[in-house]
């Protein structure tokens, strides 16, 4: 199958008819808070800052499903603050997580990671030739990184910082003091089976659990100890992993007694003075939204069972913390189309970075923002991602026009700017398929780019490849990592004088019509015109007839030859690309004119 297929007429945009979802959960954010805090919250000086969270584990990369943790939160952040209100977007990075098991394919990664399982994120060395101190500190900055790209402004929360400076001390405390009122509200969960899963048909190659990026969901709950329930977890002195049983605590002293079960160490502290440990996911989670006064936060798909932490947190920070559960959604899988498996070298796992090669941010943004968090969507890496563009170009032109609908101009206006301004964008953005066929014939060779998409519209040329940056470069990694070398154009060097030798009397008058039409159409509107009109003309209509199913057989029989004389396959690059491309004298000689 070829980069692209010659199809007639335009690709209409599926048109979205849901309700701007971003909107509806910022009046609802907004009449939290202003619940929370009455008569306060009316923008100004003395409003309080309204609290939007995100939570991610850095514990290897980042990928597209933990994004959406992000980008919902990020969303109906800006909305806010669009309205003019102090808004917060935390994320908070559970960097003091456990290391749970060396990622498949990183870069710089082997078996010896191994050792370090059970260490805090903060803890483990980062893959080999990282330029950052720890496994967490690498995997963070990719994430900041893209962030910045996307024009994503949030507050970073380190968890390790957070716990090893104290910050918690007196919740830890707390919930100790309090761990048999944290073990009756798990222990009503223990014994309860979750509903088996809903089935759910795959969104495409890769499905990619959004709900991994929210804290560690499948951390134990504290349970199990033959001393009793204690919800805190020390990290050990002597190996500096989380494989430690509490033995004994003393309320009145805080001394708190562990063993290691990996190493054998064992040590009595003082809690109100230890700082090497932390609270059990399902009270952290929790403990941190009463902490932060958090009033938004989406949530995986997997915390809609009973029992999970999402759950169990809303009785947990109310009974014993004293906060508020946070409202928001469960969000759904995000979905991967077609990534090749030379760019999936680090374990088939596509992160923010890799999508924004390939792709410019405000399209990227536009795929989360058009989609109600509970609905799945697809990423594309493969041809796809043409449609995607041209869907994009057809919004722009429907926004600037004031023809778009309501719910799609919103979704645009978040996918292109922020409260802080618009997102950079390109010049002159060219259609990312022609770029993309371009920069497959060209090989990327700067001149002959420059020349190609100078001729495109003779009356407005390009002059100068910045125009057309950074789509032309995306279009470019797009071709160079994801299309496959059987699918990549290569013109022809010689004309094929047997395939020409064998053309019938109507095959020879389509290609006199072409080549005598070629002066005078040399621009990619014209020689659209152009391949389109000849089979019209040779079936005695004008060339902007309607196509009927006859013409549109011969249109294709046309097109094949003209893919077999120029490249040898019967598809490749749109024609008119391609013959813009090969040059009007090189198209004469392989079509033997």
């Amino acid at each position: 199958m070829g980069i692209h297929q010659e199809e007639e007429g335009p690709i209409v945009a599926q048109q979205s008819t849901e309700t701007d979802w971003v909107s509806r959960f910022a009046d609802e954010v907004i009449a939290e808070a202003e619940r929370r805090a009455p008569g306060k919250t009316a923008p100004g000086d003395s409003a309080p800052v309204i609290v939007c969270a995100s939570g991610l584990s850095p514990s290897g990369p980042i990928h597209l499903g933990n994004l959406r943790e992000v980008m919902t939160p990020h969303f109906v952040a800006d909305e806010i603050r669009r309205r003019g209100y102090e808004v917060r977007h935390l994320i908070s990075w559970d960097d003091y997580d456990r290391y749970r098991k060396v990622p498949d394919g990183v870069p710089g990664v082997d078996d010896s990671w191994a050792e370090h399982i059970g260490k805090p994120l903060t803890a483990v060395p980062a893959p080999a030739g990282s330029a950052y101190p720890s496994w967490a500190e690498h995997f963070k900055a990719a994430m900041a990184e893209s962030l910045a790209e996307m024009g994503v402004e949030f507050d970073g929360i380190s968890q390790t910082e957070q716990y090893t400076s104290g910050a918690y001390r007196e919740q830890i405390l707390h919930a100790m003091k309090h761990r048999a009122d944290i073990d009756a509200i798990l222990g009503q969960y223990r014994t309860k089976k979750a509903p088996a899963k809903k089935s759910q048909k795959p969104v495409d190659e890769a499905e990619l659990e959004a709900a991994e990026g929210s804290g560690a969901a499948g951390e134990d709950d504290g349970s199990g100890g033959s001393a009793g329930y204690f919800p805190y977890k020390p990290y050990c002195e002597r190996c500096e992993k989380d494989l430690t049983t509490v033995t004994s605590y003393d309320d009145e002293t805080t001394e708190l007694a562990y063993t290691c079960t990996e190493c054998g160490f064992g040590e009595t502290v003082r809690l109100s003075e230890f700082d090497r440990g932390k609270l059990v996911w399902k009270v952290d989670w929790p403990m941190r939204w009463a902490y932060e006064g958090v009033v938004f936060e989406p949530s995986g798909v997997d915390h809609s069972s009973p029992g999970s932490s999402f759950v169990v947190g809303g009785q947990i920070v109310r009974q014993i913390f004293g906060g508020e559960q946070p409202i928001g959604p469960m969000y759904a899988f995000v979905g991967i189309s077609g990534m090749a498996k030379m760019s999936s070298s680090r374990g088939g796992v596509p992160t923010p970075g890799d999508a924004l090669k390939i792709m410019e941010a405000p399209l990227l943004r536009w795929l989360y923002a058009r989609r109600r968090p509970n609905q799945s969507f697809k990423i594309a890496f493969d041809q796809e991602i043409q449609r995607l563009y041209d869907e994009w170009d057809k919004l722009e032109a429907k926004v600037a026009d004031g023809t778009a609908l309501p719910a799609d101009a919103a979704a645009h206006s978040r996918a292109a700017r922020t409260a802080a301004g618009e997102l950079p964008r390109t010049p002159r953005p060219l259609p990312y398929r022609t770029l993309a066929s371009v920069a497959d014939i060209t090989a990327g060779h700067d001149e002959q780019t420059l020349r190609i998409l100078g001729e495109l519209d003779p009356a407005n040329p390009v002059t100068d490849l910045d125009e057309t940056r950074p789509r032309l470069d995306k279009a470019e990694y797009w071709i160079n990592t994801q299309v496959p070398a059987e699918q990549r154009t290569i013109v022809r060097a010689e004309p094929d004088k047997e395939l020409l030798a064998t053309l019938d009397e109507q095959a020879r008058g389509s290609l006199r019509l072409l080549l005598d039409g070629l002066a005078t159409h040399w621009s990619l509107d014209g020689l659209t015109t152009l391949v389109y009109g000849v089979p019209k003309v040779q079936a005695g209509l004008e060339p902007d007839a309607k196509p009927t199913p006859e013409l549109k057989v011969a249109q294709r029989a046309f097109f094949a030859l003209l893919y077999n004389l120029l490249v040898g396959r019967d598809t490749g690059p749109r024609l008119p690309t391609l013959l813009l491309a090969v040059g009007a004298e090189r198209v004469r000689t392989l079509l033997g004119g």
